[in-house]
Parts: structure tokens; sequence; C-alpha cells
């Protein structure tokens, strides 16, 4: 695993990689990396590891962003309920018809400001929609009134457990996991990074965990395996 360098870094880029890419694909800690990475024949410490995963986390999902297909036209949003440094934070995440996720946005309200701000940040990235489905929430028809650009989207408001939200609510599961393994999340601000590189992931490899024929599925996983090298090594 030899290869080009960071500055500063000890490691090549590849093992560096690796890591955080471990790290984001799988429900692993730091202690669970560092174990996959000495049985390779790389003794590495898994403070390094967690200094990677923060250091290259927004790098590596930047690129991923940049990287992903023209996503769909109708958004499923929903929160939920997540805890960091003992407090509870509320994250706001939005996914297309086909399941890709938007976007994640942590915040501590769940109010219509904080709905507002969501919508922003949307826009900033992605096309008006032409379908938006939230659950019954107030908050985001105030905030839907409140940005004229979106004031001709159709509105469906459902129920959390209704079939046409289901999708949203698979999307959540990864993160309770990801939740659970950490024992809450440390920091508001590590949250973000770690969530925004997890949901790039998630997405890269979405068509590869899909209930297609075993050939396909290796294809996929075939192209996001370059895709995320590529990542990489533009990152460097």
């Amino acid at each position: 695993m030899s290869g080009q360098k960071f500055p500063g870094y000890r490691f090549p880029l590849p093992i560096i990689g690796y890591a955080v890419w471990l790290y984001h694909r799988f429900t692993l800690s730091y202690r669970d990396v560092e174990e996959l990475l000495l049985e390779r024949g790389i003794a590495v410490t898994r403070e390094s590891i967690r200094t990677w995963c923060i250091k290259f986390s927004d790098l590596f999902a930047q690129g991923l962003r940049h990287r992903e297909p023209r996503r769909g036209s109708r958004w499923q949003l929903d929160e939920m309920c997540v805890d960091v440094g003992g407090v509870n934070h509320w994250l706001w995440r939005a996914v297309d018809e086909h399941g890709a996720v938007l976007d994640v946005f942590l915040q501590q309200r769940r109010d219509t400001e904080a709905a507002r701000s969501f919508f922003c940040r949307l826009l900033r990235e992605y096309d008006v929609p032409e379908v938006i489905h939230t659950d019954k929430l107030w908050s985001y028809g105030a905030a839907l009134r409140a940005l004229p650009v979106l004031h001709a989207v159709e509105h469906v408001q459902v129920v959390s457990t209704a079939r046409c939200n289901n999708l949203i609510e698979q999307s959540h599961r990864a993160t309770r996991r990801q939740e659970r393994q950490q024992r809450g999340f440390r920091s508001r601000k590590r949250a973000q990074t770690f969530l925004d590189l997890h949901a790039r992931i998630m997405n890269l490899h979405h068509l590869a965990r899909s209930t297609v024929p075993a050939r396909h599925r290796r294809h996929y996983q075939k192209v996001a395996f370059r895709t995320w090298q590529e990542t990489m090594w533009q990152a460097a």
C-alpha cells in the first residue's frame, strides 16, 4: 500500500483513505479499524485513525458530492432526535424518490426557522423539486410559505409510518446504528462532519445493496470503489 502521502502524514494516501472509508462504510469503532489494518500488516494507533477521520471527512464528502449523479425531483424530508454531548439535537434528512440522501443537517431546534434553514441549504445544491413529502410537523408548511421559490411546489404530508415515507424511515436506520456504536455523538461539529461523509458513502454503495442479480451488484460495487479511489486521489 505504498503511494503518495499527504503533507505532514507518515502513512501514504491509500492507507489513510482506506481507514476513513472503513470507519464510515461499516459500523466500526476506531479500535475495530485499527485491528483490521493490523491484520494487513499496518500498525497504526486508533488515535491516528481518529485524527484522519476528523481531518479528511469533509474533504472526501465534498469530493463524493460533486461526483453524484443528478438527483430526483421528489423530496422526502424527516427529522430524528439524536444525542450530542448529552443534549438532544434534531437531525434533518432529505432523500429523493430513489432513496439517495440529498443532505443531512444537525440543528438544536425543530421549529419553522430550523425547517427554513434546511430548505435553504437544500436549494443551494439542488433544483426546486416537483413534490415535497414531509410528516405532519407544522413547521414544514410554515417554512414553505416563507420561501417564495417553493410556493408552487406540491406539499404532501403523511404520517411517519406511511408506506410512501418508508424511504426516509429506512435511511435513518444507519444513523441510529452509528449513534449506538459511538454511544452518542460527542460534539455537534464533529457529528455533522461524520454524518455528511457517512451519507455520501451510503449513496455511493446504495445500488450495491439493492436486490439485483449478483453480477450487477458486483458491477455497482466496482464502480463505487473506483469512484472512492478517484475522490481520494483528487484530495491529495
